[in-house]
């Protein structure tokens, strides 16, 4: 069976990044931009370096900074009024998943018809749309390299995972420099939600030798390199490390798939507006100890990237150190031990049973599951 790999045009990595894709776009007289981004960055000041380079390359430009976490239809549609007032020919994405999510969602838009429902699904969107540039600013999500977007429809409460090529972006830029001003805590859930991205794609029905490599990669420096960018944000070197961690993981699950751990976040941040990287720490070492038996070798190898010394180990003892790996890793970087302590009740968790087995990522898990063990670890996630 014949094996697809997908990617951006042009990847640019690295101290002043920014400034290498600005002259890039200038040179290639774009007309008038739409940038998309983050209130919250903004107010850091964390937008400013971009505008002034768009400013000294005389790059005209309208900036749209009502993105939220966990980007709703009603946000997509507000994005899209914008973009089609200002006239953009292009669209600059600033920020993590979310602003990125929205400005794929306009992508979208800007060359299918409303809603934005209906590209629901996989290999849903019929004409690629605007040039994307993505600026990634959190070591998490890789929506800047992947074929993903998710948009929470409120008026269902159902996340819409929308996976196709055409909105892959364009360019995609990962510069740590605007990086070092992020919160720990934002720092720690961007990065398990990376973390979950290279473990889920390396035990997925869709691992392929051609995503091994980067996943466990990813794996090794995301377990090395979190805890230091979690005690100190202004540590250059492990926000380089962590943005190129993220990247390899969105190289591998872009392609080789996700599992029940995206699956069963979806619904808890659709219902309780959770962070998805929240979500998602919570239920990898849960949904990892339930896959473990059915994906030995591959979690003794896990155990490897994760820094754990299984020398002397058989690799069903080595599986195991990986999940206890984990867990430790989760403790260490300050994430939540259960969503209860998030305000979520046991009431809620079987409310999203059935959209967590609907969820276009159910799919890649290791082994199907039943209705029964998908509560079952909604519980244990409690």
């Amino acid at each position: 069976m014949a094996f697809t790999l997908a990617f951006p045009k042009i990847n640019i990595s690295g101290e002043n990044a920014i400034n290498e894709m600005v002259m890039k776009l200038a040179g290639s007289e774009p007309g008038h931009g739409l940038i998309i981004a983050d209130s919250a960055l903004e107010k850091l000041g964390l937008l400013k370096p971009l505008c002034e380079q768009l400013d000294q390359s005389g790059l005209s430009y309208t900036c749209f900074n009502d993105t939220i976490p966990n980007p709703t239809v009603a946000v997509v549609d507000k994005a899209y009024e914008y973009f089609m007032e200002s006239g953009a020919s292009y669209i600059i994405a600033f920020g993590g998943g979310s602003a990125i999510d929205t400005a794929k969602a306009v992508k979208i838009l800007s060359a299918n018809p409303r809603p934005i429902t209906d590209y629901t699904g996989v290999g849903m969107v019929k004409h690629a749309g605007v040039p994307l540039y993505a600026i990634n600013t959190t070591a998490g999500t890789a929506a800047e390299v992947t074929s993903n977007a998710v948009i929470t429809d409120e008026a269902n409460k159902v996340k819409c995972v929308i996976i196709d090529s055409n909105i892959i972006p364009d360019v995609s830029v990962n510069d740590p420099s605007i990086m070092l001003g992020l919160p720990a805590d934002v720092t720690a859930a961007t990065g398990m939600d990376a973390l979950t991205h290279a473990v889920e794609a390396y035990v997925s029905v869709g691992a392929h030798i051609l995503t091994n490599h980067s996943a466990l990669e990813s794996v090794r420096l995301i377990a090395q390199y979190l805890p230091h960018a979690v005690e100190d944000g202004s540590n250059v070197e492990a926000r380089e490390m962590m943005a190129l961690g993220q990247f390899l993981a969105g190289m591998a699950f872009n392609s080789a798939g996700l599992g029940m751990v995206h699956a069963m976040a979806h619904p808890a941040g659709a219902h309780k507006n959770l962070p998805h990287g929240v979500c998602n720490a919570i239920l990898l070492p849960i949904v990892c100890e339930f896959n473990r038996p059915h994906r030995v070798a591959a979690f003794a190898k896990l155990a490897v990237a994760l820094g754990c010394d299984v020398s002397a180990m058989s690799d069903e003892e080595a599986s195991i150190v990986a999940v206890n790996a984990i867990r430790d890793l989760n403790e260490r970087v300050g994430i939540p031990r259960g969503f209860s302590g998030l305000g979520v009740t046991e009431e809620d968790v079987k409310q999203w049973v059935a959209s967590a087995m609907a969820d276009p990522c159910a799919g890649g898990n290791p082994v199907a599951m039943t209705a029964d063990e998908v509560l079952a670890l909604y519980m244990q996630s409690l």
